[in-house]
């Protein structure tokens, strides 16, 4: 009996969090101050209508350790063993202080996805049916730390505003992308955030051009399951992505989902990203 459990930004959905059976630790989103917690107290439509239409301050906060300890000591006891992965160390200090918890038992790992949204819920997805397959906890660790390298993770981000109120890129920076139409893609690399390829033009064409650059002749793809997940983009956008995606590859699992609070209070709506594993 192995628990699989996650932080709320793995972005999964409830439907595959109910069929997986893991159970989500909420990150704290504070607006102007005032704390809710990730999916539970708010969703992304209030953050886009607090900062979009009221233009308040939106900010993410990490799980304590207080917090981990009593989490982690209501599934322990349930559970032979409880495997918690965790948003990666470079976005938050959630993995530091989950480790820090979990010295206070002897049946819980932690494990650092190095990665946010579905980069973080390909490894819990990986790391649930690990469990229901009876894999002994120190095993399913030493697997999940091997694939996490092979995540493929990127976004493209539709306008810089959300970046801007964040202090994630200057005033000067984002009006000077939304003048030239600029959709920049940011890329997880070695676990940290980078700027990717930066795209001109219509957002669903550089939609389709993203798509593209990453798919096409590529042959270092797991095509076993891909992510579309996005900040509530229009249903006709993910629509023409999926489109893109079949033309470009032939994955046997596509998966939608929407970003939770945490990506969507850094990149706004109109953010989508396709997120895969590579082979090696």
């Amino acid at each position: 009996m192995i628990k699989i459990t996650a932080d709320s930004t793995c972005d999964l959905s409830p439907a595959l969090i109910d069929q997986l059976n893991i159970s989500l630790m909420p990150l704290h989103v504070l607006i102007d101050d005032e704390d809710f917690r990730d999916g539970i107290d708010i969703t992304p439509i209030e953050i886009f209508k607090y900062v979009g239409e009221q233009n308040k301050t939106c900010t993410t906060a990490a799980v304590n350790t207080f917090e981990y300890e009593n989490f982690f000591e209501e599934q322990s006891s349930k559970y032979d063993a409880v495997i918690h992965i965790c948003l990666g160390s470079d976005f938050s200090s959630s993995y530091q202080n989950a480790k820090l918890a979990s010295e206070n038992f002897n049946n819980v790992y932690v494990v650092d996805s190095s990665n946010l949204s579905t980069g973080s819920g390909h490894i819990v997805y990986d790391a649930a049916i690990l469990a229901k397959d009876g894999i002994e906890p120190e095993e399913i660790c030493k697997q999940l730390e091997a694939e996490i390298p092979k995540v493929d993770a990127s976004f493209v981000i539709d306008k810089m505003d959300y970046l801007r109120k964040g202090g994630r890129c200057s005033s000067v920076e984002a009006l000077g992308a939304t003048l030239l139409k600029i959709k920049p893609s940011i890329e997880v690399v070695d676990g940290k955030m980078h700027v990717g390829k930066k795209y001109r033009g219509n957002f669903e064409r550089c939609l389709e051009n993203y798509v593209k650059d990453r798919l096409e002749n590529n042959d270092n793809i797991d095509y076993s399951r891909l992510f579309i997940t996005h900040s509530y983009c229009a249903p006709e956008t993910v629509a023409k992505v999926k489109e893109a995606v079949a033309r470009f590859s032939n994955f046997e699992e596509i998966i939608e989902t929407t970003a939770g609070c945490t990506v969507s209070s850094h990149c706004g709506p109109n953010t989508l990203g396709i997120l895969y594993k590579r082979k090696n």
